[in-house]
């Protein structure tokens, strides 16, 4: 049997290794676009929920959309 040649050489892989274990941030922030993924879009989440949660809570305290 023949082994698969790596997608990358170990050297490459090694090379960013030491890159990353050198950063002293948050493993989760690490990379340039995890700033997005792991803040920007949790922040997102939690504003527009509680924005339809208070639109929710004016339009029952005011009998607005009601079904007949």
């Amino acid at each position: 049997m023949t082994t698969e040649a790596p997608f990358r050489p170990r050297e490459k892989l090694v090379e960013h290794q030491k890159y990353f274990q050198s950063i002293h941030k948050h493993t989760y922030l690490k990379g340039p676009l995890d700033k997005v993924t792991s803040v920007a879009i949790p922040i997102a989440f939690a504003a527009t929920s509680l924005f339809l949660i208070g639109r929710g809570i004016y339009n029952m305290s005011h009998g607005i959309g009601k079904k007949e």
